[in-house]
């Protein structure tokens, strides 16, 4: 057990903070992505207008999110209790209550219910919990349990973590959570050894170059973070190499839309981490010490570390800040990639009119504005990894009459946005797999398409036409 915790929650945290501190506290750490039922027992059900329904009625029964099977059968939790049942039913029931303590709640402590329904299926609900940090959230966004050691035995701190926000991009990088995660329990302190080993294993490369007075042409050789379009193709040849593929063509994948998200959510997001753990190194290394060998004090080392503190700074802010950046470029490469292992004729970043301009013109702006019976076939082709409000600044380049097909592979869109899409006549491309999710809010909008329907519907028919 880890040691005996106070729980103290005075001052505003941001959910940056929170997350920091309970990574630090907490022996284990459960994190799941969060189902619409995860969510929806906390959401108010509204009616044909959207107004929520008299008498608070919530979108579901299930009054709190699922515990995976895994979960409750390792020591996560202490064992669950059999409960006696006086309704006369022979289905066992399995339950133990817990504490929780929830501080974007105001540091609320709660006691909450883990229950096994045998009858029902294989996970637990936990039930007792605080609906003002759920009803708000946003398709695939995280529930996180910390689980520490009180006075009274294990205590649970809880977070939700937004799927908008910024923070989960930290619990992404913390945890290296892909596009594909669903649930995994986590001890902190072996993810940061992990995490160290790497590290390690690189400085005595940066220290032999720090040594030898080189470190500035190691730094250029084998530390800088290759462009964008460099990045995206060596993901792409990672992928065909994989595969035994000798280029990306949506018209020979099963789902096409299912590739374009290993490929820029997994494959090059592993890459770029690399890259980027080794880059931040060097500078960090050539910041504190120079670029020239020398012998240091313990004094010299803290002073330097002091004198350069805002530099320091600046290079670690720069790493959060090209995380965010280089992800939309990136995506955009992929899509290439694809149209042009697919034999679809486009044109890239061209100006239709002032201010506009479209990521794809499928096959272009010259035969979209022929006025030929065949120029309605051509179509904008824009893509977006993540979406938000963006969608909107998209929905301008249709020019009142253009088709507009908007490709991305964010999960978290709600409902709500996808029909404000609809009513713009905005069709959305995602990956197959999030279309009939149950972590996204896709299913049953007719203006969502899987990439591989995007191609068979709205592209092959056409190809002949459009290569004249």
């Amino acid at each position: 057990m880890s040691k005996q915790t106070e729980f103290t929650f005075d001052q505003p945290t941001t959910d940056a903070d929170l997350l920091r501190s309970l990574l630090k506290r907490a022996d284990k750490v459960l994190i799941k992505k969060l189902s619409n039922n995860d969510r929806n027992w906390a959401r108010k059900k509204l009616d044909a207008e959207g107004n929520p329904v008299p008498g608070g009625k919530t979108m579901n029964n299930q009054a709190g999110p699922y515990i995976p099977a895994e979960t409750r059968k390792s020591d996560f939790f202490l064992p669950l209790q059999l409960l006696e049942r006086t309704d006369g039913k022979s289905d066992e029931i399995w339950h133990r209550e817990i504490s929780t303590v929830w501080p974007q709640n105001e540091g609320e402590r709660r006691t909450s219910n883990l229950r096994w329904y045998t009858s029902k299926n294989t996970e637990t609900h936990l039930t007792g919990l605080p609906k003002s940090v759920f009803k708000d959230l946003l398709p695939a966004s995280f529930f996180i349990m910390g689980r520490l050691t009180g006075n009274d035995g294990y205590i649970y701190e809880c977070l939700t973590i937004d799927s908008g926000s910024e923070e989960v991009q930290l619990l992404a990088t913390l945890f290296d959570i892909r596009a594909d995660f669903v649930a995994g329990m986590f001890e902190p302190a072996t993810v940061q050894a992990e995490e160290r080993e790497r590290v390690l294993d690189f400085a005595d490369q940066v220290i032999a170059a720090w040594l030898a007075g080189t470190i500035e042409d190691f730094e250029a050789n084998s530390a800088s973070m290759p462009k964008t379009l460099e990045l995206a193709q060596m993901a792409q040849a990672a992928f065909l190499k994989t595969h035994g593929l000798e280029k990306i063509d949506p018209f020979a994948l099963d789902s096409p839309g299912d590739v374009l998200r290993e490929i820029s959510r997994s494959i090059e997001w592993e890459l770029f981490k690399e890259f980027q753990r080794r880059e931040r190194s060097v500078q960090l290394v050539r910041a504190v010490l120079g670029d020239k060998p020398r012998k240091f004090t313990p004094s010299d080392m803290m002073r330097a570390l002091l004198d350069e503190f805002p530099r320091i700074d600046t290079i670690l802010l720069s790493a959060a800040q090209q995380r965010k950046s280089r992800a939309g470029y990136s995506y955009e490469h992929h899509i290439e990639a694809m149209l042009t292992g697919g034999s679809i004729p486009f044109q890239k970043q061209v100006i239709i009119e002032a201010k506009k301009r479209p990521d794809f013109i499928l096959p272009s702006l010259k035969f979209m504005n022929s006025g030929t019976d065949k120029a309605s076939t051509g179509l904008i082709l824009s893509a977006k990894t993540t979406l938000r409000e963006r969608w909107k600044q998209v929905e301008r380049e249709m020019g009142g009459h253009r088709r507009l097909f908007l490709t991305t592979v964010d999960e978290n869109i709600a409902g709500n946005a996808i029909e404000d899409m609809a009513s713009f006549g905005v069709h959305l491309v995602i990956p197959e797999s999030l279309k009939e999710s149950k972590l996204s809010e896709y299913k049953g909008y007719s203006n969502v398409l899987g990439f591989g329907e995007f191609c068979e519907i709205n592209v092959r028919p056409n190809l002949a036409s459009w290569n004249k």
